[in-house]
């Protein structure tokens, strides 16, 4: 199952309702917003911290890499402190949903880590 839990403040405190079950979390960076990385780094780790998210793993696109001046996914990387996570598994994917490009390589990164795992 997927939801988009959209990036909203006033929708975030309804986002644990969705927690339960979930193998797999995707993050949409907008890789040409430089001043709300801090924001999406907080949201991050406040999310990780859910017991219900204990066993999942975590991807992190890296979304318009179409557009000039777009933040590199080592930025981000580096923005968000992804080396900091030590209890799950995580993944940076370079992408542009406008072509699709990248889209697939991380889905195909989700696919193969969470096959087989059994509803929680």
């Amino acid at each position: 199952m997927v939801w988009d839990l959209g990036g909203q403040e006033r929708l975030r405190t309804s986002w644990a309702t969705y927690y339960r079950g979930t193998h797999a979390v995707i993050v949409v960076i907008d890789s040409t917003d430089r001043a709300r990385i801090t924001i999406m780094k907080d949201e991050l780790f406040r999310l990780l911290q859910h017991d219900d998210l204990q066993n999942s793993v975590i991807l992190v696109f890296a979304n318009k890499q179409d557009i000039k001046d777009a933040m590199t996914p080592a930025e981000i990387t580096d923005a968000l402190s992804l080396h900091s996570i030590k209890n799950h598994d995580w993944h940076i994917q370079a992408c542009c949903a406008l072509t699709g490009d990248g889209l697939y390589d991380g889905l195909g990164w989700i696919a193969q880590r969470v096959t087989g795992k059994a509803p929680s």
